[in-house]
């Protein structure tokens, strides 16, 4: 009997009245996916069966309730039927916490089956966190949901566009509150998460940035001293280690560099300051058709003991169920997890 290397994947499609089942169906579509991994969706075997429908993919299924039941092969989506979802109450484009819930419940699988070893890795289609809240589960976001349930202190989100990538100090806060998170010793993690994350991505001898948070990088105090204060002395002491790593560099000079591969990964003080330049490149709106043409980039939770990789988009309710959704996120983050699952 030959062993199958292929890492298997969890996938959990999200929000059943967004595009995750659309788009993972869709990636699924493609061969040469299944030569890197043996992908598992996680879902209500409905859904997906409704996104066959409206694509018109000639897909088939195979409804398994275990991994080892799971062919894995070209032309057959295995689906680990969740059955938890009234197919006649599935409503396309809006926000409902039964439809919250099941999304939900999704995770949670994949989440377990990782935990005990029956999987490699996780991919995460997009959930609606209203509809998730509104289900009764008060998380901002799938990485919160990572976190509480593998018992995970220290995590960071990175973003990966192509080898354009990006690393957050503070993601899912207020402004104001995400000041107030850089501090000296949570960069000194972020680097650390971030060093360890580009040694699995088979990067030797990864080269790390560290943006600055205030204009000009305060200007010596002047706008403000967190630059002075935490930012450069966490760079110094990784420095101390080691490891390649510069800044503060001012945020409107550092992802140029980073475009030009001066640098591996770039570590970000707050949310847009990382989600705008990511987007800026992967996203790309067509005026003339009215579609994105490009839907690219890929989020990944650091510090966790399983793998886990997202699709970097929402759930699109205002194109969903319509069979016009674009799949490259999806099909990117497949990638990723397959290659780290090989790095644990």
């Amino acid at each position: 009997m030959t062993f199958d290397k292929r890492p298997i994947l969890g996938i959990s499609v999200g929000d059943p009245g967004g595009i995750g089942p659309e788009i993972t169906a869709r990636a699924l579509e493609r061969d040469d996916i299944y030569e890197i991994c043996r992908p598992l969706v996680v879902a209500d075997a409905g859904v997906v069966e409704d996104a066959l429908r409206f694509t018109g993919l000639t897909l088939n299924l195979n409804k398994i309730h275990r991994p080892e039941g799971g062919l894995f092969k070209h032309g057959t989506m295995d689906i680990l039927d969740m059955a938890n979802m009234d197919i006649r109450r599935l409503r396309y484009k809006e926000v409902m916490p039964e439809q919250g819930q099941a999304s939900f419940e999704y995770v949670i699988r994949v989440i377990e089956l990782a935990l005990k070893g029956e999987i490699d890795g996780t991919v995460t289609g997009p959930i609606n966190k209203a509809a998730i809240n509104a289900a009764g589960h008060h998380f901002a976001g799938h990485t919160e949901i990572y976190a509480k349930l593998t018992n995970t202190k220290e995590y960071a989100m990175m973003l990966v566009h192509g080898d354009f990538r990006l690393v957050h100090v503070s993601t899912h806060v207020s402004l104001r509150e995400a000041c107030d998170r850089v501090r000296k010793d949570r960069i000194i993690k972020v680097i650390d998460l971030t060093y360890n994350a580009l040694k699995k991505l088979d990067i030797s001898a990864p080269r790390i940035a560290v943006a600055g948070l205030n204009p000009h990088c305060g200007e010596g105090g002047m706008f403000g001293r967190e630059d002075l204060d935490e930012i450069l002395p966490a760079v110094k002491h990784v420095r101390r280690s080691g490891k390649d790593v510069e800044g503060p560099i001012p945020a409107d000079t550092v992802f140029p560099k980073m475009k030009g591969d001066m640098y591996d990964a770039v570590v970000v003080m707050y949310h847009d300051q990382g989600h705008i330049p990511i987007k800026l490149l992967g996203f790309r709106y067509d005026q003339k058709t009215g579609a994105w043409g490009a839907m690219s980039g890929v989020n990944v939770t650091l510090g966790l003991p399983i793998v886990r990789t997202s699709v970097d988009h929402g759930t699109a309710f205002g194109k969903a169920g319509e069979g016009r959704a674009n799949p490259q996120s999806m099909i990117e983050a497949i990638r990723l997890a397959a290659l780290l699952s090989k790095n644990p």
